[in-house]
């Protein structure tokens, strides 16, 4: 008799038999079964998995038994590489499955043989550095048969020779690139859309959703069943790729690339070289005027400044007369026709971005960072954008993660997405949070708005971090406390202290779990997908409820959008959306059956405020004290005997 896919899950499956560690977990078998009956029935389910479901399998199970086209995508690459590299062939060989599955990723993460060329023939590097760097990715791209970067070990994510050997949407030359044939995205689109199973990520998904939109192409080809991992993340990614952006960056590199193939075809056109050449100090100038200090805001702060107009009119007229040598020079090769269509849009994106006709249902925002900057306009509400896709594309949609409830309901995820007619399942995790767990709410402190919040907070967890000796992460929802809590811990702690932005992530996380008894300062990206397992990680130390700041350009905009439509900005979206977010941050504490620790939440409106309770009720079940003589207990009795806590 053929087994259903919780039947493959259980004591007696295929994955029990053949992976060592598996063991069968009841809402891992619930959870597929539900997947199941939907890429059967067609539909929309939500799914929150609690950490340790093993919602991966659930999913990926029934997804190989299906007989469909099926989507699975995901929030980050590193993710989308681990289920396809790790997980996804563990399932195939459990199963004995011969389904064709494939990965695509954004066309950034491909080197691009035409630029790389380019790059050498150019031969203009700025360091001995970046010319040894050069060497290596040409050695590895004579080697590699898929021409994805995150194969080079040698040559740092962060290397400026990335940009320079790998394409855009703005650069590519498409079909009238010599190098077509040996282009490494064109040979993974291809095997895209030969499988039956295609992994990508959620940038990479909503970047084909905006293409859709304008109608110029199809990146991804069209699919039965849609899984869609990580999901919460799902509304901030849509609203940056149904809105439109412009970078000082993209104009730059415009400039740039005309130099570049004016040298190769077109040298007797001098000019074209010199107006290239003066669009980046009008690009700089108007990054001057927006400001020295980095900050977010929204456009119309900046716009009125006779200082800000003059630079945007400055970086139009350079702008316009590139393009007019480029519409000239357009015929001369690919690489300069290509220029002349990117100045096009270019051009058409900075207007609408500045520009005095504002959309109401859109807000125009701008951001400063180093010497970049980035002009926005975000949509407000992106779910009718988002089920106008859905519509367009009939079948079985699968939206999972350990975060999308708020209390026990999905309606503020359901609501964002614009998702009416949905089956619901929320399963707790299989962990015994009640057995390995301990929150510590620390008592008299002041409210977080009080200039000695964060002092008073460092001085309370100081005891809490000599009981779990080190072995903590003090997760902080702005640099700011983060950067004035590594100055108060310098030289107060015997323990290795990490803090966010000395070193890469990756970097970090490895120290951290070598050293074994680190504290680790961290902001948003440690918040989720982070995965510390084992003794290493014992604390997880949050600063304050994670509400997003109010002054965000888009968080503002949202707030009095929802204000002038008469529903409660604060209960239906500032609220929901914290609880999500300090749900990812606690998550981080017990990764494994045998995880042990402490979660200590500073805020004192947990208990002060009437929607404490919200948060509360939407964590794990833990036993819950504001005792410190507990804590210490708690860890004494873990690290001198091993013991379950007291």
């Amino acid at each position: 008799m053929k087994q259903d896919a919780a039947g493959l899950l259980g004591p007696d499956g295929p994955l029990a038999r053949q992976t060592p560690g598996f063991a069968p977990r009841l809402p891992q078998q619930q959870m597929a079964q539900a997947v199941e009956a939907t890429l059967e029935a067609g539909g929309t389910l939500i799914v929150e998995a609690g950490t340790g479901t093993g919602k991966t399998f659930a999913y990926l199970i029934p997804a190989l038994r299906a007989g469909a086209r099926i989507m699975i995508s995901t929030g980050t690459r590193h993710l989308q590489d681990q289920l396809f590299h790790q997980d996804l062939p563990v399932v195939r060989r459990a199963l004995n499955s011969r389904v064709q599955a494939a990965l695509l990723k954004g066309r950034s993460n491909y080197l691009c043989q035409y630029r790389l060329s380019a790059v050498e023939q150019e031969g203009r590097l700025n360091s001995r550095e970046q010319a040894t760097e050069l060497r290596r990715i040409r050695i590895w791209a004579n080697q590699t048969r898929r021409g994805d970067i995150a194969e080079i070990t040698t040559v740092p994510e962060t290397s400026p020779l990335w940009p320079r050997v790998t394409s855009t949407t703005d650069n590519c030359l498409g079909q009238r690139c010599a190098h077509l044939d040996d282009c490494f995205f064109a040979k993974a689109r291809n095997e895209a859309l030969a499988a039956d199973v295609l992994v990508i990520n959620h940038h990479l998904l909503f970047a084909d959703m905006a293409m859709k939109e304008t109608g110029f192409a199809e990146l991804l080809p069209g699919v039965d069943a849609f899984i869609l991992d990580e999901a919460h993340q799902l509304p901030e990614i849509a609203s940056l790729f149904f809105g439109k952006s412009l970078s000082g960056r993209q104009l730059i590199e415009l400039a740039r690339d005309t130099v570049v193939e004016q040298a190769r075809d077109a040298a007797d056109f001098p000019l074209l070289r010199q107006r290239a050449e003066v669009v980046e100090p009008a690009v700089l100038t108007l990054r001057q005027a927006l400001g020295a200090a980095e900050r977010r805001a929204l456009w119309r702060e900046a716009a009125g400044q006779p200082v800000v107009q003059e630079a945007i009119t400055g970086v139009i007229q350079a702008l316009d007369a590139l393009r007019e040598a480029l519409k000239e020079a357009a015929k001369r090769g690919k690489g300069l026709e290509s220029c002349h269509r990117r100045g096009e849009e270019l051009a058409q994106r900075l207007l609408l971005l500045t520009g005095e006709n504002a959309s109401p249902d859109q807000v125009r925002w701008f951001e400063t960072r180093g010497r970049n900057f980035t002009l926005t306009q975000t949509p407000l509400d992106i779910a009718p954008l988002f089920q106008g896709r859905m519509a367009a594309q009939p079948g079985a949609w699968i939206f999972t993660s350990a975060t999308l409830a708020v209390g026990q309901t999905f309606d503020h995820f359901a609501m964002r997405l614009g998702l009416q007619d949905y089956t619901g399942l929320r399963l707790d995790s299989p962990f015994d949070f009640a057995r390995n767990t301990l929150l510590y709410h620390p008592p008299t402190l002041p409210d977080p708005g009080a200039p000695g919040y964060t002092a008073a907070l460092l001085e309370a967890i100081l005891p809490v971090l000599d009981a779990s000796q080190g072995r903590a992460f003090l997760l902080f929802t702005s640099y700011r406390a983060l950067r004035e809590a590594a100055g108060r811990l310098t030289g107060r702690l015997t323990y290795p202290l990490l803090t966010q932005g000395e070193a890469p992530k990756t970097e970090l996380l490895r120290q951290f779990r070598s050293l074994g008894n680190a504290v680790l300062l961290g902001t948003a990206s440690f918040w989720e997908g982070v995965d510390v397992r084992g003794e290493a990680l014992s604390c997880v130390i949050i600063d304050r409820l994670p509400f997003a700041a109010p002054n965000d350009p888009v968080v503002q905009a949202r707030i009095e959008s929802l204000r002038r439509r008469g529903e409660d900005p604060f209960l239906d979206y500032q609220l929901p959306q914290a609880v999500i977010t300090l749900k990812q941050g606690a998550g981080r504490l017990i990764r494994d059956v045998n995880d042990r620790g402490v979660l200590v939440l500073g805020d004192p409106r947990l208990l002060s405020k009437f929607y404490g309770r919200v948060f509360l009720d939407s964590l794990p079940p833990m036993p819950k004290t504001r005792r410190l003589e507990r804590v210490q207990a708690f860890f004494t009795t873990l690290l001198t005997t091993g013991c379950d806590p007291p």
